[in-house]
């Protein structure tokens, strides 16, 4: 009578937990950018990078890989640690009115990982990038006059097109950085080879 060893499939390597702390890294960097490098404030508006990462979590790890790498990020910070904008952290973020922001990073990545695990032409990549980016400003905008209606300290003339107006300075810099995640994305993922599904 011979057996048959089923070996276990592992969930995770360590390759694919390096990557997912590591752009949980680049993420607290990309949210305080600006701390570290003055000059990147233009016409009052900082080029934070929080999008461009998200986004390219989603190219390179994948749909599974790249939403958990943005989860350990949003928890790390609820956790306490500094890694939010302007450095803040701890579970009280989640009343701050640009939480929705930080919340829809990890259905960014995702969703933008999905595009590409079924498409992977370079058209592909840049589409997934701006409609990644589009999904983080409905998430966040909506949630950002959610807490400024419900919570949060509003001006009186503060209304639904008041928060959308807000949106428009950084919506250049976040087009463009996009379009360069898609293009950046779309070599890294051949030069690394990131195992999507694990």
């Amino acid at each position: 009578m011979t057996t048959t060893t089923v070996k276990p499939k592992s969930t995770m390597s360590a390759l694919s937990l390096v990557y997912c702390g590591m752009f949980a890294a680049l993420m607290m960097i990309g949210a305080n950018i600006t701390s570290f490098v003055p000059f990147l404030v233009v016409g009052g508006v900082p080029i934070t990078l929080q999008t461009f990462f998200a986004v390219l979590s989603g190219l390179i790890l994948g749909s599974r890989l790249g939403a958990i790498s943005m989860t350990v990020y949003m928890f790390v910070g609820l956790a306490g640690a500094p890694v939010f904008a302007k450095f803040n952290g701890g579970f009280g973020a989640i009343l701050l009115p640009t939480f929705g922001f930080i919340l829809s990073y990890i259905l960014v990545a995702y969703v933008v990982g999905k595009i590409v695990e079924k498409n992977g032409s370079l058209r592909s990549y840049v589409f997934a990038s701006l409609f990644g980016m589009t999904i983080n400003y409905l998430i966040g905008t909506n949630w950002m006059y959610a807490a400024y209606k419900l919570w949060a300290a509003a001006p009186d003339v503060f209304t639904y097109k008041v928060a959308w107006a807000w949106m428009i300075p950084p919506l250049p810099k976040d087009i463009v950085l996009s379009v360069l995640a898609g293009i950046f994305g779309h070599r890294m993922y051949k030069v690394l080879k990131v195992r999507r599904t694990t």
